[in-house]
């Protein structure tokens, strides 16, 4: 079986895109090096039309990563959410803490 990647990548326009899986596989590897990573911006966009998988890791990191961006000073938002995300927000009854997020 071939292995889960997932990709963090940032536009020449400075907008940010995720690709690929954010799963239990991925999320610690990309957690873990997000000082490389971390938007610094005071606006963060973030495309999400090119994840093929989530789950609730992913989920997760996504709520911390908004919260850490956030406390940080910047407002994001979240565009092209997935409906596997949406459905994993409903479930968890967290939808709230990412509405004020999504375009």
């Amino acid at each position: 079986m071939t292995a889960q990647k997932i990709v963090w990548q940032a536009h020449e326009n400075g907008d940010y895109s995720l690709s690929g899986a954010l799963d239990r596989d991925t999320v610690p590897d990309l957690w873990q090096n997000r000082q490389n990573w971390m938007p610094q911006q005071e606006t963060v966009r973030i495309d999400l039309a090119e994840l093929a998988r989530i789950d609730s890791a992913g989920m997760v990191m996504l709520l911390h990563l908004i919260q850490q961006l956030q406390q940080a000073g910047s407002t994001v938002s979240l565009c092209h959410v997935p409906q596997q995300l949406m459905t994993l927000l409903r479930l968890s009854h967290v939808e709230s803490m990412f509405t004020a997020c999504m375009e």
